[in-house]
């Protein structure tokens, strides 16, 4: 029973009544101490409307109003509308509803990850990885059509140098100099893997003191990067690098490539439809003479100047130029690539890429909704590429192209460098964060302590990832992102695993659901089936604004609401909340409640990717 909706839907047409369509209804929990169970401000604004006093208006609402089902009475308190539940038929509806979504039509396109394919994914990586799955999940738990793409950058420079330093370092011979390091690497417990290698290579060629002796042969390696001649190569890079997401539980739909994109021909289409525009214009004077330019100072105001170059006068494009085209396709405004397959991952789902002999195939992009996961450093030329849907025409994708802004990660209170080899491979803070939750497990007794460390590590580093508003930027440090105390994955595991093991235990003593009295519930069950009554407005507010958080905060709310209940003690300081040895009906009406919490529980972690262990 999702009562606030209900709610909401009868004020609004309570509304209608008086006068008033359209009116947008917020229905909020009263305070505590506070009477009735839910309310709403609306008086307020139908009075200004209406031009009465804002407590008359409440009233009026009130015998305007036809409550919902599980709705026992309104009640006018001044300027507000307080609303008392059936409680009974509440907790009813929240054991029944499992608050899924109706599949909707419209489908999102969510872009993330998209790590230059030349070296290990760092902890930086590992923020954007986690977010964007977070939000692939949330919106696909929100009823939407998801697809999720990882941009392959394979004609950049940097790709371009650890090709050129495997070649320049290790030789023709490179791939039996990489198994020698590789075994080595193996042997020690470290990470083995191509990227890693190719990693090293990069910080060493950009120590290197002869670097600059060495451009030509880099930019070489580029030129062939752009003719496809290395595709075969990157590609390795890719795969190596995909295990990593892959470990963390992480699926995608598409690979989008660089060079595929170059090669359709996508810019000259972008620029073809923004042609036609009168914000794009092609100056014959002053310093943008020859270029073609684009004026972007409706859509983003308060810019010294607010002219951006699509194509500079000696004909070649910007790279915000191709981003453009890069996005109008994203959004279905033309076609151009082709797809094949490339890999099966280990969730069971195809991989596809991006493919110069693909074939083409509709299913993929015409997006209604596009979010780019990016770090906020590249807040302006995503920007653009937003102003740029506007420009051309197409409103509506304006209005749904967002970029997820994130803030950058420090290691440490120091910046991370790729260049400069100042990192923290994700690889080693997964392999840390199992070792570290091992060994806070070590003294349980587990039948598989090795599966719920790495349950309990990798939930702490999702968690730690997403708990705090992408825009804030995380200073990663060990001690406070692998901690199993506090705002963390390990409290909410630990709430599902105690739920799971009194329904379990309940059910060994022969106590089911079954003959559940939930007019026995007391004042703190009623409660606890509120908070899980929440999981609604929790997942509607993380698609509101593209944030995980909600949802981070809504599973803590539920581990904190549920362990203040489990502890409850009556005024002779015994347990308040007792199930298995509680009175015949109320026994089984708390055992459905605890099960239903414990389903609660996990569906909130599912949502943000995070396991929840057989045993902890």
């Amino acid at each position: 029973m999702d009562v606030k909706s209900q709610l909401r839907s009868a004020v609004e047409r309570a509304a209608e009544r008086l006068g008033v369509p359209g009116l947008e209804v917020a229905i909020q929990e009263t305070p505590a101490g506070k009477p009735g169970d839910y309310g709403t401000p609306a008086a307020f604004v139908l009075s200004k409307k209406l031009g009465q006093n804002p407590a008359a208006v409440a009233a009026q609402l009130q015998a305007a109003l036809e409550l919902p089902a599980g709705v026992a009475r309104a009640e006018a308190v001044g300027p507000y509308l307080n609303f008392y539940l059936d409680r009974a038929a509440f907790v009813a509806g929240v054991l029944e509803e499992r608050f899924e979504a109706e599949p909707g039509s419209e489908k999102v396109v969510i872009e993330h990850t998209s790590v230059n394919p030349n070296k290990e994914l760092h902890v930086g990586h590992l923020r954007n990885v986690v977010l964007g799955d977070a939000m692939a999940r949330i919106f696909r738990a929100a009823g939407h059509r998801v697809e999720v793409q990882n941009y392959i950058d394979d004609t950049g420079r940097q790709a371009a140098e650890s090709l050129f330093a495997r070649n320049h370092y290790a030789g023709e011979n490179w791939r039996e100099v990489f198994a020698m390091w590789s075994a080595e690497r193996a042997a020690a417990g470290k990470p083995s893997r191509l990227d890693h290698w190719l990693g090293e290579l990069y910080v060493r060629l950009n120590a290197d003191p002869r670097k600059a002796e060495l451009e030509p042969g880099i930019l070489e390696i580029m030129h062939r990067l752009e003719a496809g001649e290395l595709r075969e190569d990157v590609e390795l890079i890719v795969q190596a690098q995909l295990q990593t997401c892959f470990e963390l539980g992480v699926s995608y739909d598409l690979l989008v490539w660089e060079s595929d994109v170059v090669g359709s021909g996508f810019l000259a289409k972008a620029l073809e439809i923004l042609e036609a525009s009168p914000y794009c214009s092609h100056p014959t004077e002053g310093k943008y003479a020859g270029a073609f330019v684009m004026d972007t100072s409706e859509f983003i105001p308060g810019l010294e100047d607010p002219t951006l170059v699509l194509q500079r006068s000696g004909g070649t494009a910007t790279y915000t130029a191709k981003d453009i085209g890069l996005q109008f396709w994203k959004f279905g405004l033309f076609e151009g690539l082709g797809f094949r397959e490339f890999a099966q991952q280990p969730s069971g789902q195809v991989l596809y890429t991006s493919h110069p002999q693909g074939q083409p195939d509709a299913r993929f992009a015409h997006a209604a909704e596009v979010i780019n996961v990016i770090d906020d450093r590249q807040s302006y030329p995503q920007a653009v590429v937003k102003a740029a849907l506007a420009i051309a025409g197409h409103r509506e994708q304006w209005a749904r192209s967002f970029h997820l802004a994130y803030g950058t990660v420090k290691l440490e209170g120091q910046d991370m460098s790729g260049r400069k080899g100042i990192t923290l491979s994700v690889d080693d803070v997964l392999a840390e964060a199992q070792s570290r939750a091992m060994a806070v497990l070590g003294e349980r007794s587990l039948e598989d302590a090795a599966s719920v460390a790495r349950a309990v590590g990798y939930g702490a580093l999702r968690l730690a990832m997403l708990k705090s508003e992408p825009k804030k930027q995380i200073d990663f440090r060990w001690e406070t992102a692998l901690s199993l105390q506090g705002d963390t994955a390990p409290y909410v595991q630990y709430a599902a695993v105690r739920a799971r093991n009194i329904v379990r235990r309940a059910a060994e003593a022969g106590i089911t659901a079954e003959g559940a009295d939930l007019s026995q519930l007391g004042e703190f069950d009623f409660e606890l089936a509120k908070v899980i009554a929440r999981f609604p407005d929790a997942l509607a507010g993380a698609v509101r604004d593209h944030s995980p958080h909600h949802v981070v905060q809504h599973a803590l709310d539920l581990a904190t609401a549920f362990n203040g209940w489990y502890n409850l003690k009556d005024e002779a300081g015994k347990p308040a909340t007792r199930v298995i040895d509680a009175p015949a009906g109320l026994a089984q009406a708390r055992v459905a409640l605890v099960a239903r919490m414990g389903v609660a529980l996990e569906r909130a972690l599912e949502v943000l990717g995070i396991e929840v262990p057989a045993e902890m």
